[in-house]
Formats: structure tokens, sequence, C-alpha cells
């Protein structure tokens, strides 16, 4: 990229694909700044476990020189699925969502861990939420914070998640709620406090399936288990049920009345779980969401393509990332690399979100099919 002056990157939110960008760019001699609204990086649990694909998030990993340390972390045996018939907890003779054979399992918290120890100190200024973008009119972008500072760039980056501050300046799209909303708990030291159902899980992940709803149980590190409780309801389902999200009690006693029938050693952990319930309903942009070419500011990940969380997401936006960082540092400009990265995310992204819909669709059936 020729330029009087090394271009002022600036990318919006520490995610996964905004780092694995910085990353690239660093390896490659060149000057980024990421611009993260959290406090630190652990202000708040990172999440559950995610499958890391060999075409998507692999080779991600190895376009950022991280692969080898990823592998050291990683956890085969993940990769397992076990599906159960919800009324008596046997094993069904299927298999669980299709992937790649390869395709290992990490925390997404040690994943982000293993970026961010990737940078050059003081890449991630941590508490410097953007609000918006404005442009300036010569193709550079002026990002506005909540403490009234500004902040200048040549490329904004917008990688902020699915309620991205970036995204207005390129599209009008906003998440919409899919029909489905997914209760979140889990258990702690599990195969020593709750061994059997510990032996049910096993190294993977299990699943069960009924009608319009479903209770995943997946293996974290550190003896961690993560389940999510699925169905499709209203968005505001509480308020017709009658049920406070912060009363644990009354949101147990709605899932065991729903999942009534299911076998007691599946519901085990709806009776027996550490700490209360999160309500994640599960939002997703119009697919495909595309948007009109805009000199100097770009999105990447959810901001670009929210997708439901079926295992791709992370993948792509982590390919995202290293595919813009690639295009950055072989064009001759901005403009042209930008061009390069939207010609490929773009429709990759819209396969993937079809293909995505298709899978939630098929784990959480409407009501109506």
């Amino acid at each position: 990229m020729n330029s009087a002056h090394a271009p002022r990157i600036v990318i919006v939110g520490a995610s996964l694909g905004g780092l694995a960008s910085a990353r690239v760019l660093q390896l490659h001699g060149r000057s980024v700044t990421v611009l993260e609204s959290e406090t630190s990086a652990g202000a708040r649990p990172q999440g559950g476990s995610l499958d890391i694909h060999a075409d998507t998030g692999q080779a991600a990993l190895r376009a950022a020189d991280l692969f080898d340390r990823f592998r050291t972390l990683a956890r085969p045996e993940g990769q397992e699925w076990r599906v159960l018939d919800p009324a008596t907890a046997t094993a069904l003779p299927v298999t669980g969502p299709a992937h790649d054979d390869d395709s290992p399992e990490i925390d997404r918290g040690q994943l982000r861990g293993l970026l961010l120890d990737s940078l050059a100190e003081g890449t991630v200024r941590w508490g410097r939420t953007v609000t918006g973008a404005t442009p300036l009119g010569d193709g550079t972008w002026r990002l506005l914070l909540d403490d009234g500072t500004t902040e200048d760039a040549d490329l904004v980056v917008g990688a902020d998640g699915a309620w991205s501050r970036i995204r207005p300046a390129l599209s009008d799209a906003t998440p919409r709620y899919s029909g489905v909303t997914f209760i979140e708990t889990g258990l702690d030291d599990c195969d020593i406090r709750h061994p059997d159902f510990a032996r049910m899980v096993g190294n993977g992940t299990l699943l069960a399936t009924a009608g319009s709803k479903a209770l995943l149980a997946q293996r974290n590190s550190t003896g961690h288990i993560r389940v999510y409780v699925a169905f499709r309801a209203p968005q505001d389902w509480q308020a017709d049920a009658g049920v406070a999200l912060d009363d644990t009690a009354s949101v147990r006693a709605h899932l065991l009345k729903m999942f009534d029938g299911w076998d007691e050693s599946l519901l085990h952990v709806l009776r027996h779980h550490d700490g209360g319930f999160v309500n994640r309903p599960v939002f997703v942009l119009p697919a495909p969401h595309t948007w009109e070419h805009v000199p100097g500011i770009t999105l990447l990940g959810d901001a670009a393509h929210l997708m439901p969380p079926v295992g791709l997401g992370a993948n792509l936006a982590m390919l995202d990332g290293t595919d813009l960082a690639h295009a950055l540092v072989t064009e001759s400009s901005i403009d042209d690399a930008v061009r390069v990265y939207e010609s490929l995310m773009l429709p990759r992204s819209a396969q993937a979100a079809q293909g995505c819909a298709q899978a939630l669709d098929d784990l959480i059936p409407p009501t109506n099919s």
C-alpha cells in the first residue's frame, strides 16, 4: 500500500475477527489500533467452546502464525457428539451436526487470549467505547467516543458485533429476532460433583431434541459443562409465561414444565445447575446482508453477517479478519484492498448465512413445519 504516511487503521472491537486482523497486520509491519469498550480482557465471561474448522478458522490461525500455539490448547476429543432420545436418555443411531473431521474445540476465552497475547503491547485500547462514525469527505473517517473524544482514521473496521455502532455508516439493516431463544446455564467441577451427567456428555457435546425444543450440553475446559436449553417462542416469552428472568426458581419451574416427560437424567442440569439462567434470544441480520462499497470503512464478523450460533460465526469472523489484513498488505491502496476483501467476504457470508439458517431450523424446527 503506497501512502505518504502510514495509514491510520482503526479496528472497532477486540473480537476474534478484529484481533485476527490486527495480528496479521502487525506480522507484516503495519500499524493498527483496536478500540474496545470493555475495560479489560477479563471484564466478562467469553462464552463456551468453539469448533475451529480447517477451511476457515484454522486457515485464519495459519495466516496469523498462531496455528501451532492453537493446537497446544485445542481439544480434538471435543469434536464428539452424542445424540440422545429425550424420553429415555439412550443413544440414538444418528450423528450430530456435520463438520470437518478435523475441527478441534477450544474455549472462546482461550482463543481470544491467544490472539491478544500475540499483539504488540498497547494495540488494544480498553475502555474506549465508539458511538458512531462520521465521514470527513476525503475518504477518511472520524470516530466518536462516548467520553466526547474523537479518533480519525484512514480505514475504520467495524468488528464490534451484533449491535455494531459502525454498521449504520454502511447499511440500514438491524438484527431481528429469529424466533429461537437459548437459555444458558452450566455445571462446575462436573466430573466430581455431577459424574453421571458428565459421563452422559462425554468429551464433546450432548444433544437431545423433541419438537421445537432442544437441550445441548457442551464440555468446556477446567471441568465445566455449559448447557443451553433452546426453544421457539416469542421474544418476550417470559412476559406471557409470567416468569421473572432474574428469579432462578421461576425460570427453573417454567423450563421443567416445558420439558415435562424428558428423562430425569437430562433434567438433572435444570435442577442442580450452578448459578442462574441467562436468557439469550437469537438475533440475525437479513440474509444476504450486503452494502454498496464506501471508501475508508468496512465490516467483519457479526457486524457484517450475524448468523444463528450453529458453529460457523467465529470461524468466519477470523477468516474475514485475516482476508482483510492480507488485502491491506498486498493491494496498492486502502480502497483497492477493501474492495478485494468485500468481493470475497460478501458472497461467502451470504452462502454461509443460508446454511446457518437451515441448520437452526433443523435443530429447532418451526412450529408450523
